[in-house]
């Protein structure tokens, strides 16, 4: 029997998109020859996942996973909301959320951890489950936030089961008082994270080249009044704070009772905002516009 290489299962992967150990699993069963392990993995429909890497994935879940001081948030994306309801799809986004709370949210070293329960790596494992579901999947992002006393809490806005959905928030919560009342705090404000879309946590997290651009759109229109300069300053000094109300996160009104701002809330609870983070799914990726009816007919053959 031929000796089965690193090279050699690594070319198998990159011929046929099938997991690593897959791949040299194949290759022990057919003895070293690549053509019969091809095959091996074609009956046992493995390879069929490079065919479908390319394809738009731009649906699947939000999912999030909690200890102590800590939460993490991932997006896992799949061709058809018809997969998020697949119990093995949901059963990979909770276990995958639940890994990031130890290896963090870079999504390199996410793929490269043991996936529990399988002799499989996580990126083999999504390689395996896009075989066999049949849809092209990826991880998207992920984030992870901690704290040293408090509370990271999470709020999924419409789960379709317990930390799984399509709008997931995680808040950081700094305090010293009691943590049911800190968790209860980061929810609300989770919540109120999931309607506003908040861009920003405080005046000096706005991004310099979203102020820039909007200060010049300001002063434009300000300018096209045909008022004098000084007052222009003015007027744009005024806008400016109002754009700060509506795109940072402690200046924004609450939307819990529609009057107070976040900041103030916060701060008679006796905590501190320390980070958060929002995951709508599919947000930013372009997703072509297909003729439903062509598809149909094009499935059925007419």
């Amino acid at each position: 029997m031929a000796e089965i290489t690193a090279a050699l299962v690594k070319d198998l992967r990159e011929k046929t998109g099938a997991g690593m150990m897959d791949c040299k699993k194949a290759l022990v069963e057919a003895g070293g020859d690549m053509e019969a392990a091809v095959d091996w993995l074609r009956k046992k429909g493995l390879s069929a996942a490079a065919k479908k890497s390319g394809r738009v994935a731009a649906e699947g879940l939000v999912g999030v996973a909690t200890a102590p001081q800590v939460a993490a948030m991932v997006e896992v994306n799949a061709e058809t909301d018809f997969v998020a309801r697949n119990e093995t799809f949901q059963n990979f986004v909770e276990e995958l959320a639940k890994i990031a709370l130890t290896v963090g949210d870079d999504v390199e070293a996410l793929k490269a951890a043991q996936f529990p329960g399988a002799d499989r790596t996580v990126a083999d494992q999504l390689t395996h489950m896009v075989a066999t579901i049949g849809e092209n999947m990826t991880i998207r992002r992920a984030k992870v936030l901690t704290v040293d006393q408090g509370v990271v809490a999470t709020y999924v806005h419409q789960a379709l089961k317990p930390g799984l959905g399509k709008i997931g928030v995680i808040v950081a919560v700094k305090g010293a008082g009691e943590l049911d009342a800190l968790e209860t705090l980061g929810r609300q404000v989770g919540m109120h994270v999931a309607a506003t879309m908040p861009e920003a946590l405080d005046i000096t997290a706005v991004d310099p080249a979203a102020l820039e651009r909007e200060k010049n759109v300001l002063s434009e229109q300000a300018r096209a009044s045909g008022k004098p300069e000084n007052i222009i300053e003015k007027m744009v000094e005024g806008r400016i704070r109002k754009y700060y109300e509506e795109v940072v996160l402690l200046e924004q009104v609450w939307v819990h009772d529609g009057e107070s701002r976040v900041k103030a809330v916060v701060k008679k609870a006796g905590a501190e905002l320390a980070g958060f983070a929002r995951f709508k799914l599919g947000e930013g990726i372009d997703k072509p516009q297909g003729d439903f009816a062509a598809e149909v007919a094009a499935t059925a053959g007419l």
